[in-house]
């Protein structure tokens, strides 16, 4: 680390005027130290941060030296006379508690503590010594207990504090301690180590979990995540958080419009880039600002920066702890300004930045890592979009947008593209293509298909399986294929003559959808191959797994035993297409209704399976499901069970790593087929319209409210009951149907009553389920939707003839039938 001179550190932050230093206030944090006078012995210290409840008991709190005014961190050591501290929460929602329960084994936190670090750029450090320093406190300093802390645990609150340094540097020049963090890492009595975090610039503003490593990947187990008290509606404390009914998170919002492009790609396929877009603070924006936040690959580093033509600082450090909690894969960089910015004027900022974001997957074929972070962003506001390209004359760009010049300059291609309407990112690919282009009812359809396999499926001696990096934005599917299994076969295969049938299901999807959901916003399309096993549906650009590219017939062995041919050849150029619709035209509130635009995906994918191949297709894709949803994880439990589905990205944990893409995907699929068929395929088909057409962003909540105007007369009429069980908490109920027919004949005509019981197992006693009980008497069938419960539920139905036939609907609810 560099030490500064005393008289720079000294200068380094200056209030008010002129921004800071970012560059000397970073430094200046990695430098930071604990001050031995202040340190105190403290008695009944209590605080509360919202729902978090913190009581040092006894023993001694030290602080850091301040930086710039303020004391950012601390550190709280037990003292050796039975010294003592407690943390108290209580997540206010049911699915919160559960979240909680599972990695601790209690819905709420009581944990005693001996020792913990704490980060404040919220106030809190200086308001607690104001606090100890107030004549009538019971606390007394101890600069000689504080010697022996300094000695021990400043490092330990100097890597910590590192850790965070970006946000921490961010806050500092930003002077806002309304929206500045507060952070406690946490040695706990029963819990070991474990992470609290309250950041008002969250959607979720309390979080709780702890680092964990499995198989050599770090994780960030989220323990509890929930919007805190002041930022919550009332709505909120029930059973299911309404996600569409809070207060929005503090911070400086701003939105990036008016992107403007320019990227080179070198024939070693690093990238230089110039984006510049146009700065919009929001109306609640008051006061000049400095500086600026924005995210960007990690695979690409910033040259040079300006702000409205003036050059601007660049703050760009790593901040690992805090990306982890936080779940960002990408990096976060500050541009500093010196003069201040007017919030209630646009500015023009401009950004270089390069790095290589597409490697050669072999026989050049290129694989375009960090698709949606290739260059700097700001969020999800829809932008508008000018893309230029230049890259070696022998390859093809396919992009976001319409294409307005294509042409050769020498040895290179110029390919300029810009989006008719906004969207909410853009994407790339690169590749030696061979493409077909189809206008088809107002679209312009540009499908493009490798000339070759990339290495892992081309076949030789000893084939090396290829690594496909994860990206700041998740793959839609992760079905790996085994490059081997393809490597081995001695014919190879060929993506090039799938093109045409490839180019017609497209066509066909497009075809559907509109008519279903109406049109898309963007009436351009492109069709891409990318190695691996995954697919993504970026705005008017779609990449589709190099396997979607075979026929049938050309893949590998162990995936045809797995029935996977239906997901490669039958749903995922439809699931992509799809996202047009449900992603780009309609997008989550936030990350507990990613389930949400991910479902209607798939399920808009299986609608459409459906209608070429008939309703046995799409059942046995939901068996699968079903299947894969039970199967057992390593700690015993289903796959299922590792937690709601509204977890989002949470549900990716050490304890169950594939539990993500399982729960949102396939289980998020029966929630919307379950919903189908309690409101019936007309009502369903109408709430989806209802849904395209009205609403940019929708939340769970809203969904469920707005579906529940669709649903029949029944005793769940709002649908809570449904969404309390499926969306905001687990299990798969075992259910036994058993029933009777008792005969009357009154005034000549025969009639009866069918009883029954429905008993419900491998579920909390909580869980209570609407089942679908068909009943056929001679020619007729009728479905009932009966509730189940923790006791044997009785139900009694009137018939004017006897049944020929009662039968469990296990197609249409998410269930095992037991005897």
């Amino acid at each position: 680390m560099r030490v500064l001179p005393v008289l720079l550190l000294l200068a380094a932050i200056t209030r008010g005027g002129l921004a800071a230093s970012a560059a000397a206030v970073g430094d200046q944090i990695e430098h930071i130290s604990l001050d031995a006078n202040e340190c105190y012995r403290v008695l009944d210290l209590n605080f509360a941060k919202e729902d978090i409840k913190i009581y040092l008991a006894s023993g001694y709190l030290i602080f850091a030296k301040p930086i710039g005014g303020a004391h950012l961190g601390a550190i709280f050591v037990s003292s050796a006379d039975a010294g003592d501290a407690d943390l108290l929460l209580m997540p206010p929602t049911r699915s919160e508690r559960s979240s909680l329960a599972k990695f601790t084994n209690s819905p709420t936190m009581d944990e005693h503590f001996k020792t913990a670090a704490f980060i404040f750029t919220d106030g809190t450090g200086d308001q607690l010594l104001d606090q100890l320093r107030n004549p009538a406190a019971a606390a007394k300093k101890s600069p000689d207990m504080g010697g022996l802390i300094v000695e021990r645990w400043t490092s330990v609150l100097a890597n910590l504090v590192a850790s965070f340094e970006t946000r921490v540097v961010y806050d500092i020049l930003s002077d806002r301690r309304d929206t500045g963090l507060f952070y406690m890492a946490v040695a706990g009595d029963k819990l070991d180590n474990f992470d609290v975090l309250y950041d008002p610039a969250a959607q979720d503003q309390i979080q709780v979990g702890k680092l964990a490593d499995r198989d050599n990947r770090m994780y960030f187990d989220t323990w509890t995540s929930f919007q805190a008290r002041s930022f919550r509606s009332p709505a909120a404390s029930g059973s299911a958080a309404a996600s569409g009914s809070v207060a929005p998170p503090r911070g400086v919002h701003f939105a990036l419009d008016n992107f403007r492009i320019e990227a080179t790609i070198a024939p070693d396929l690093m990238m230089q880039a110039v984006t510049r877009g146009t700065l919009r603070f929001h109306d609640d924006e008051q006061g000049p600002r400095f500086v600026v936040p924005f995210s960007l690959s990690p695979k690409m580093r910033i040259t040079a920066a300006s702000v409205d033509g003036r050059p601007v600082e660049v703050f760009d450090r790593e901040s690992m702890r805090f990306d982890l909690i936080s779940n960002q894969e990408d990096r976060q960089f500050l541009l500093i300004s010196e003069s201040a910015l007017d919030p209630s004027m646009p500015h023009e900022i401009e950004i270089h930045h390069a790095g290589a974001v597409i490697r050669n997957a072999g026989n050049d074929v290129y694989y375009v890592g960090s698709r949606g972070t290739w260059y700097p962003r700001s969020g999800g506001d829809l932008a508008r979009y000018d893309l230029t390209f230049r890259y070696p004359k022998t390859l093809t760009i396919a992009a976001t947008g319409k294409v307005l010049e294509d042409g050769a300059d020498g040895d290179w291609r110029v390919t300029r593209l810009k989006t008719d309407t906004p969207v909410r990112f853009a994407g790339f690919n690169l590749g030696d293509f061979q493409s077909v282009v189809v206008e088809r009812n107002g679209y312009t359809i540009s499908l493009y298909a490798n000339r070759r396999l990339e290495s892992a499926l081309a076949p030789k001696l000893a084939p090396a399986p290829m690594t496909v990096p994860q990206d700041q934005f998740r793959p839609r599917h992760s079905l790996t294929p085994t490059p081997a299994s393809l490597a081995q076969q001695t014919n190879p295969p060929d993506p090039a003559p799938r093109i045409e049938n490839l180019t017609k299901d497209v066509v066909d999807t497009l075809d559907f959808m509109t008519e279903e959901f109406g049109p898309a916003p963007i009436r351009n399309l492109a069709i891409t191959p990318i190695p691996g096993g995954f697919g993504q549906g970026f705005p008017g650009l779609v990449y589709l797994s190099t396997l979607a590219y075979l026929d049938p017939a050309q893949l590998p062995a162990k995936l045809r035993e797995r029935g996977e041919e239906t997901f490669f050849s039958e749903l995922l150029e439809a699931h992509e297409v799809a996202h047009q619709w449900w992603g780009n035209m309609v997008v989550p509130v936030s990350y507990h209704d990613d389930w949400l635009i991910e479902s209607l995906a798939n399920y808009s994918a299986l609608l459409l399976l459906e209608r070429k191949k008939g309703s046995k297709a799409l059942d046995a894709v939901l068996d699968d499901y079903r299947i894969h949803l039970l199967s057992k994880t390593a700690s015993g439990g289903s796959l299922e069970s590792a937690g709601p589905i509204v977890w989002g990205y949470r549900l990716e944990s050490s304890l169950a790593p594939n539990a993500w893409r399982t729960v949102t995907y396939e289980k998020g699929t029966w929630i919307i087929h379950m919903l189908r068929r309690r409101l019936g395929d007309e009502k369903f088909l109408s709430l989806l319209r209802d849904v395209s057409s009205h609403y940019h962003s929708i939340s769970t909540d809203q969904f469920r409210e707005l579906a529940s105007h669709y649903a029949p007369a029944s005793p769940d009429p709002d649908l809570k009951t449904f969404f309390d069980n499926w969306v905001y908490g687990t299990g798969i109920p075992a259910v036994k149907l058993s029933y009777s027919w008792r005969a009357m004949k009154l005034s000549g005509t025969l009639s009866g009553t069918l009883s029954g019981t429905l008993i419900q197992r491998d579920v909390d006693d909580s869980f209570t389920a609407f089942v679908p009980v068909e009943v056929q008497t001679g020619s007729k069938s009728n479905v009932y939707w009966l509730a189940t419960g923790a006791d044997p539920a009785s139900f009694s139905i009137p018939l004017k003839s006897p049944p020929t036939k009662v039968t469990l609907l296990a197609a249409d609810c998410l269930m095992t039938t037991s005897k």
